[in-house]
């Protein structure tokens, strides 16, 4: 497993996946994954029950005889067997991104919500966790009727749900990078200025959901996928290329494609082996797919430099391998590095190759688009003092420009 990017050293990762519960991870050690990344089946779902029931026979039986918040309590319970194992499992510091929705549901005759997202967000922090603010993300219905309860009569309708939540949490205190090499480590690992405004915004608008086309319909109803842009983005925030990202809810290992393309190691639980087929299927289009996202990365700083430029704003610092403009100091030493080939080395596990250097095209790419980009303008020069004896101000100018920061939409 990659560490530290030092030149002429290929990085490589490893992911695999376990097809069993994830309540007993014995095969990976304390201490050892850096990020977790997940969505797990969600409570008083519908088409969870049967999977609850499986795991805890309690569920069914309180569901059949309209117990409901003994069925939801139940569910979670079998949830909390995960949430243990991800504590035990993660580094000092390392963070848990859960990705969950609320439910809605009528049980013999009562309509209720229930809160996933503050029963799973309880358990983590009496196991210790500390929680840290959350995303919401839009998850917008392609219902033709969105009404829920008495539709246009006041006092008895519903508020629609078309959003979940991404729970952050992180075991103890910060993780420290004490060691010259992992600093540098840390900064090759960076992303953009104008990324982090999208990135770390609480609300999120630019996902959309996602289905599996699976043959096998009983898959196809146990899957519940999410965007490849939702965990790509969370890993990218939350750990360095060469860790190691657990999801212990693998479904059909999107995950997985989000950390190869991010070059994380990554390790996946999933209870149904019936998904096996669907992840190799996947994994044959995950070269080119990370090739392009990358490439919209790229892509999208460069237009992003021009546009600052031709504004007027400068730039005081230049990436050291892709040679563009960057805003801060800390995205000097940033480097996307593209997977060159996939190996499938055993029984779902596979191996990404990468490159250590900015291809020579991206390169070439800037450079002609630094040379059609407008110059910003001239700085006044000889303008006459409004006040006798007034000094100029030596200093760096104060910055009043108000606005918000640039945003780009990456994905």
């Amino acid at each position: 497993m990659m560490r530290h990017m030092t030149k002429g050293f290929t990085m490589k990762t490893n992911h695999t996946c376990h097809f069993k519960h994830a309540g007993s991870m014995k095969e990976v050690s304390r201490n050892s994954v850096h990020l977790v990344v997940t969505s797990p089946p969600y409570p008083m779902i519908e088409m969870w029950d049967d999977l609850f029931a499986e795991q805890r026979p309690e569920v069914g039986l309180a569901l059949k005889e309209g117990r409901r918040l003994e069925a939801y309590e139940a569910m979670h319970r079998e949830l909390d067997t995960v949430w243990k194992e991800i504590f035990r499992v993660l580094v000092p510091g390392g963070f848990a991104c859960v990705n969950i929705g609320d439910a809605t549901r009528t049980i013999g005759g009562h309509f209720m919500l229930y809160p996933n997202h503050a029963r799973i967000l309880s358990a983590m922090i009496r196991l210790g966790f500390t929680p840290l603010p959350e995303i919401v993300w839009r998850k917008q219905s392609n219902a033709p009727n969105k009404f829920m309860g008495s539709g246009m009569l006041p006092a008895g309708a519903y508020v629609t749900q078309e959003h979940e939540y991404i729970l952050i949490l992180r075991k103890g205190d910060k993780r420290e990078f004490k060691a010259e090499a992992d600093k540098e480590h840390r900064h090759a690992s960076a992303f953009f200025w104008e990324e982090r405004n999208t990135f770390f915004s609480d609300v999120w608008f630019d996902l959309l959901g996602t289905r599996q086309n699976l043959e096998d319909k009983d898959v196809r109803k146990r899957s519940a996928a999410y965007p490849f842009e939702l965990p790509y983005r969370l890993i990218t925030m939350y750990s360095l290329k060469g860790d190691t990202v657990l999801d212990p809810f693998f479904g059909t290992g999107t995950t997985m494609l989000a950390a190869m393309a991010a070059g994380r190691n990554s390790i996946g639980y999933e209870l149904s082996d019936g998904f096996a087929e669907a992840i190799d299927e996947r994994t044959e289009d995950i070269l080119a797919f990370s090739k392009e996202r990358i490439a919209a990365r790229l892509s999208n700083h460069m237009a992003f430099v021009k546009d600052r430029l031709a504004s007027g704003k400068e730039f005081k610092h230049t990436n050291s391998h892709y040679l563009f403009p960057v805003v801060t100091g800390q995205e000097r030493g940033l480097l996307l590095n593209e997977p060159e080939s996939l190996v499938k080395t055993g029984p779902n596990t596979y191996e990404m190759t990468y490159s250590d250097s900015a291809p020579r095209q991206v390169i070439e790419a800037w450079e002609r688009m630094a040379a059609d980009a407008p110059q910003p303008p001239e700085p006044a020069i000889g303008k006459k003092r409004t006040k006798t004896g007034e000094k100029r101000n030596p200093g760096r100018s104060k910055n009043t420009d108000k606005s918000h920061p640039e945003q780009l939409e990456l994905f």
